[in-house]
């Protein structure tokens, strides 16, 4: 068996680089690490962080193919934070014209969480702690 130690990072191919990076940044709060355009793929890389840890990789290339459903098709489904007020982060995403589905409550754990969408609607969830 692998000895796995931890979540290295999540890759993200965006439709519309500046729209993406301003969401991930200014709306999520991620930090940007490095911004790199590599000219041979016509291509963004930004790699960025959460609480100082290297989370997500966001990469622009031009006409990349959608998705063929949301959120059920075979693949990466969701990604999901966490938030300590739930209230509080659905108010923020919606005073910054994110708007997420209603609260629900995992009948398993009994903890609340709702989606919203990114740029190019990748499902993101915030699950409150």
């Amino acid at each position: 068996m692998l000895q796995l130690s931890n979540l290295h990072h999540i890759a993200i191919i965006c439709s519309d680089y500046q729209k993406s990076k301003h969401f991930y940044t200014a709306i999520l709060g991620l930090e940007v690490i490095r911004e790199v355009y590599r000219q041979e793929r016509q291509s963004y890389k930004l790699d960025l962080a959460l609480n100082g840890h290297y989370i997500i990789e966001l990469f622009s290339f031009p006409a990349p193919p959608q998705r063929p459903s949301r959120p059920e098709a075979r693949g990466l489904r969701h990604l999901a934070f966490v938030v300590a007020d739930l209230e509080a982060a659905v108010e923020e995403l919606k005073r910054q014209g994110v708007l997420p589905e209603p609260i629900r409550t995992d009948e398993h754990t009994g903890r609340r969480f709702t989606f919203f969408p990114d740029p190019d609607d990748l499902p993101l969830e915030l699950y409150e702690s």
